[in-house]
């Protein structure tokens, strides 16, 4: 499959920017991970690589336009808020997906840049670009099948569902394809580069959309006398956000490194060489120019904190694969030894309801024990610390 292109037309209407317009500026303070970066917005429009690749993105008004007509300010404030809501949950599910990762997808990485006006191009970029675009495609297709849109949404009857009266793709498709057209103009128009990273980052844009059409279920329930299937009622239905973040995250471990000629600069023939190469690649997939860092040590030039002082898991029945194995991959891996800590915890137990109406609970004591990386009880010929092969 090619890499879906989009492709920008100026916007010639004034810039007359009406009061109830969320600015760019405001809507990049609502998202509290600071998706945005510090730069004027850009417009997107429906064929992005064919003007890209010739240096014709231009900058907009003091807001991001939709493009969609009509859309009024109430709808754009509508759109923006879920946005910013879907985003968030993006972030969220990132520190869940690598929580006992060398990476844990910290607060820093969420800014999307590194120091010194360079941006990073490896795949944890790839994964928080991917998951973030998701979480908004998701939460705006949620919130269009609860209603709260006013121009899409669903049959009552099947509890919030996006529904077609055809097998085909039906309105439950045409719904699809707008929501994924304002998750675009809101999250792609926030990368104003023309260069590999720019593109690469739209790529991982569209593949965080991709993920969330991919893993919907269809489901169909046929109508007729006697059970039989003269008419057939079919719907989309979203999974739960996390099977979405645990799709990605496959799709972060096989993430493809795309490598580009040193000629492929800021040029209309560098951009248009950096553009076909990304269009034969499958927009499903998440891809990246650099290699990671070793996550294992402390970076302060890439703030990055290292393993040291992790806490890691070695018990309980609940335990993931991933997770028993956390000792050996925060610590053990990264040349540090396992430091057990008893600690006393309080919490409430043995709690009742009394007529009428207060709940009393006990305060119980509990001795639990955590395990963290450290370095001082490394013992005595361990081996030296290698460089991982993952992060």
């Amino acid at each position: 499959m090619q890499m879906t292109s989009q492709s920008p037309t100026k916007d010639t209407r004034e810039s007359t920017v009406p009061e109830d317009y969320v600015t760019y500026e405001a809507f990049c303070a609502h998202l509290s991970f600071h998706l945005c970066p510090p730069t004027q917005p850009y417009l997107v429009s429906e064929q992005f690589s064919d003007d890209w690749s010739k240096g014709q993105v231009s900058p907009s008004p003091a807001f991001v336009s939709l493009n969609f007509d009509p859309v009024s300010p109430k709808a754009y404030l509508i759109y923006s808020s879920s946005v910013a809501a879907g985003a968030q949950s993006g972030i969220e599910e990132c520190k869940y997906q690598f929580a006992w990762d060398r990476w844990n997808c910290p607060e820093r990485a969420l800014q999307l840049s590194s120091h010194g006006g360079l941006r990073s191009a490896n795949r944890e970029t790839a994964f928080v670009h991917a998951i973030s675009s998701a979480g908004v495609m998701y939460t705006l297709t949620r919130n269009c099948s609860l209603g709260d849109f006013d121009n899409c949404g669903c049959d009552d009857s099947r509890n919030g569902q996006l529904v077609s009266n055809d097998i085909g793709v039906g309105r439950a498709g045409h719904h699809l394809s707008f929501l994924e057209a304002i998750s675009k103009q809101f999250v792609d128009a926030l990368e104003t580069g023309q260069d590999a990273r720019a593109a690469m980052n739209l790529h991982n844009n569209e593949a965080g959309r991709k993920a969330v059409k991919g893993t919907m279920k269809r489901t169909c329930k046929c109508h007729g006398v006697s059970g039989s299937c003269t008419t057939q009622t079919c719907w989309l239905q979203l999974p739960e956000f996390r099977e979405v973040g645990a799709h990605l995250k496959e799709k972060y471990h096989a993430a493809l490194k795309v490598d580009l000629l040193q000629g492929a600069g800021n040029s209309a023939a560098g951009r248009g060489a950096i553009a076909d190469t990304f269009r034969s690649i499958s927009t499903r997939e998440l891809v990246h120019l650099e290699d990671s860092p070793d996550y294992c040590l402390e970076n302060k030039t890439l703030g990055l904190l290292g393993t040291e002082g992790r806490e890691c898991l070695r018990r309980g029945r609940s335990l993931g694969r991933w997770e028993r194995r956390s000792c050996r991959r925060l610590c053990g891996d990264c040349g540090l030894a396992v430091e057990e800590r008893r600690a006393e915890t309080v919490s409430s137990c043995n709690c009742k309801f009394h007529w009428c109406c207060a709940v009393r609970c006990e305060q119980c004591r509990r001795r639990v024990t955590k395990y963290f990386c450290s370095r001082a009880e490394r013992p005595r010929g361990g081996a030296a610390h290698k460089p991982a092969r993952k992060p």
